[in-house]
C-alpha cells in the first residue's frame, strides 16, 4: 500500500535553473537529438515536488538521467525534461542490510559505494550505463542480475508535487517491464536489499564484470547500450549477426561490429538515421527468423520539420 508523505503548496516559488530550447543532444548517450522546450535542473528533490506542483495537467513530461536508455527525435521534444542527475545523486546504507540511492544516482556508483560500505547484491549495477531512475522504469539488467530483485521499496513523486513511499509489491515486474499502480508517479529514490560482505570479494567481482563488458561492448563510441531486449530463448545480437547486419549503417550511424546489439553514432548521425537503422534490423529479423525484436531504448520527440 502507497503511503503518502506529505503535500506539497503549489504556490511555492522553485528554486531550479529552467533552461528554454535546450539542446538534448549534450544531454544524452548517442549525442543526438533537437531540442527540448524546457529544461529543468532542480536542486533537490523538495525543489522538484515544488515545480511539478506549477506545472499544467497536460504538460508532456520527459525525466532524463544520464540519457542512456533513449533517442531524442531530430525535433526535439515538445515539453519540459526533468534532469534527475546531478541533484538526485546519492546513495549510502540506512540499515545494515539496505542500501538507499536516488533516481540521479549513475548505476556504476551505487556499485562502487557497495564495495566501500563492505556489501555484495549489487554488483551488476557496474555493467549498467544510465541511473538508478531508469533502472527502476525498466528493470534493468547485466550479467544476470535484475533491479527489482533488489528493490525493497521506493519513494516516488507525482503531478501535484506530493512525495509518496511504495514498496516493491506494489509494482508488478517482467524482463524489461515494470507496471506502476498508478499513473503519473515517477521514482526519486529506492532502497536495496543488500548483505554484508565480510570477505570483501565485491571489488574483485566488478573488475571481473567490467573487463568482460570492455571486451564485448563498444565502450569508446556514443550509444545507448543495448537497443532490443533480448527474446525469449534467444539473443537479440545473435539474431542480428546472423542476418549479416552486424556494421550495416544508414548515414552516421552503424551496427556495431564488436555487438550487433549496439548501434553506433560514428560521429554525423542523427536521430532518423539511428531510427532507420533500428526499423531495418527490426525488418530483416522479422523477415528472415520471424522474430520480432522489441526495442529496450525508449524513441520519443518529434521528427525534424522538413
Amino acid at each position: 500500500m502507497m503511503a503518502a508523505m506529505n503535500r506539497r503548496d503549489s504556490s511555492r516559488p522553485w528554486r531550479g535553473r529552467l533552461n528554454l530550447n535546450e539542446s538534448l543532444a549534450q544531454h544524452n548517450t548517442w549525442r543526438v537529438g533537437g531540442p527540448a522546450a524546457r529544461y529543468y535542473q532542480p536542486l533537490d528533490v523538495d525543489d522538484l515536488a515544488a515545480f511539478l506542483a506549477t506545472l499544467d495537467d497536460s504538460e508532456p513530461l520527459l525525466w532524463l538521467g544520464l540519457g542512456s536508455n533513449v533517442l531524442v527525435r531530430d525535433g526535439g521534444f515538445p515539453g519540459t525534461v526533468i534532469a534527475t542527475h546531478p541533484a538526485l545523486d546519492h546513495c549510502g546504507r540506512v540499515e545494515h542490510e539496505l542500501l538507499r540511492a536516488g533516481a540521479g544516482t549513475p548505476c556504476a556508483k551505487v556499485a562502487r559505494q557497495l564495495v566501500r560500505d563492505g556489501a555484495t547484491g549489487l554488483e551488476f549495477f557496474a555493467g549498467i550505463p544510465g541511473t538508478i531512475g531508469g533502472a527502476l522504469a525498466m528493470n534493468a539488467g547485466a550479467f544476470g542480475g535484475e533491479t527489482w530483485r533488489q528493490v525493497d521499496g521506493v519513494e516516488t513523486v507525482d503531478r501535484r508535487g506530493r512525495l509518496h513511499r511504495r514498496p516493491a509489491s506494489d509494482y508488478r515486474v517482467a524482463y524489461r517491464e515494470v507496471h506502476a499502480p498508478a499513473g503519473d508517479e515517477w521514482f526519486v529514490a529506492a532502497t536495496f536489499r543488500v548483505r554484508p560482505d565480510p570477505e570483501r570479494s565485491g571489488e574483485a567481482r566488478i573488475r571481473a564484470l567490467l573487463a568482460s563488458r570492455a571486451q564485448s561492448q563498444p565502450m569508446g563510441e556514443p550509444s545507448c547500450g543495448s537497443v532490443f531486449r533480448n527474446p525469449a530463448g534467444d539473443y537479440a545480437g545473435r539474431l542480428i549477426e546472423a542476418c549479416g547486419l552486424k556494421g550495416a549503417t544508414l548515414g552516421g550511424a552503424q551496427v556495431s561490429r564488436k555487438h550487433a546489439n549496439f548501434i553506433v553514432n560514428l560521429g554525423s548521425a542523427t536521430a532518423a538515421d539511428i531510427e532507420g537503422l533500428i526499423r531495418r534490423i527490426q525488418e530483416t529479423v522479422r523477415g528472415r527468423c520471424g522474430v520480432e525484436l522489441v526495442p529496450e531504448v525508449r524513441i520519443v520527440g518529434e521528427g525534424k520539420k522538413p
